[in-house]
């Protein structure tokens, strides 16, 4: 008998508190994905920082002088920036907005048992793999004035001799528009599909049973478990669209008149054309601050009415 009880123990410890040895090797299961996260990221950030309180600046003989915020002060009256911080909100709402509504739709369609769905969905995925300079040059020769096959449709259907779209003051923030809506929805497309595949059938089953119509279903099944992937697409696609930079610079390099110079275009220009390193920083650090500010007063904003409801 005392040897059953002897052997019915619990594990033997060696002291100190218990799982201190597995604690230890977790980290060691850690730190491939943790030094290059630190090296990589948080290093890079952290230097920027620092750079957004000095004047570097490129091809100076002088050593690089603490200065304090003097950086900031000065983007506080800098309007060229503030109007491309506008212009930056216009083109990530601009692009977010419409294609998470067009994404909804198409991945409601391509959840259907559809002939030849899985071509569809082959075919709605591949805006996403192309390169983002590769959709920027395409795209300019969709609007190319001359032969772009824009145009050349307005032209052949009778409305017009076609427009100036990536030169044209009032067309080219809309032209970009589109083009970012459509290389983004895809990914969006994709996120909100596995959403609707992971919502159980029996539910939609249930509620058809009710005498639900597609409408009600929607609103009462789909849509409560589709939310949560809703809102964290949204967020994600809201911050990698006003931190764009590749596809704008492509199709408009910021022109015409800078009515597309978001503001990392114009803190790219600030830092590698003129040289002002340390204010090129100081326009990271508030864009990262303000973006970070509105983000999380919509996050908690949503997760609240969620739990009012």
């Amino acid at each position: 008998m005392a040897t059953a009880t002897k052997r019915s123990g619990g594990p033997k410890t060696t002291g100190g508190r218990p799982g201190q040895g597995r604690d230890h090797s977790a980290w060691f299961l850690v730190l491939p994905a943790l030094i290059p996260t630190l090296i990589l990221s948080v290093g890079p950030l952290l230097y920027g920082i620092a750079l957004a309180f000095t004047d570097a600046q490129s091809g100076r003989t002088q050593a690089t002088q603490w200065v304090g915020t003097l950086n900031f002060q000065d983007l506080l009256h800098d309007t060229l920036f503030w109007d491309s911080f506008r212009i930056g909100l216009l083109w990530a709402v601009g692009v977010t907005l419409p294609q998470f509504l067009l994404a909804l739709g198409l991945a409601l369609l391509l959840n259907q048992n559809l002939r030849f769905r899985w071509l569809a969905r082959a075919l709605a995925i591949i805006p996403w793999a192309m390169p983002e300079v590769v959709v920027g040059i395409m795209w300019r020769l969709v609007y190319n004035p001359d032969a772009g096959i824009l145009n050349e449709t307005i032209r052949d259907l009778g409305l017009g001799d076609g427009q100036e779209w990536l030169t044209g003051l009032a067309t080219a923030l809309p032209a970009v528009i589109l083009v970012g809506i459509w290389a983004g929805m895809p990914q969006t497309t994709v996120a909100l599909l596995a959403g609707l595949q992971n919502t159980p059938h029996e539910l939609h089953e249930a509620a058809a049973l009710d005498g639900a119509g597609a409408w009600r279903r929607f609103r009462t099944v789909t849509w409560p478990a589709l939310k949560p992937v809703a809102l964290a697409i949204t967020a994600l696609n809201f911050i990698w669209n006003f931190n764009s930079f590749a596809l704008v610079y492509v199709l408009t390099n910021g022109g015409p008149g800078g009515r597309t110079r978001l503001p990392m275009l114009f803190a790219y220009e600030e830092a590698f054309r003129y040289g002002q390193f340390g204010y090129a920083a100081a326009m990271g650090c508030v864009m990262v601050a303000v973006i970070s500010v509105l983000l999380a007063l919509y996050l908690v904003g949503r997760l609240k009415g969620d739990q009012d409801r």
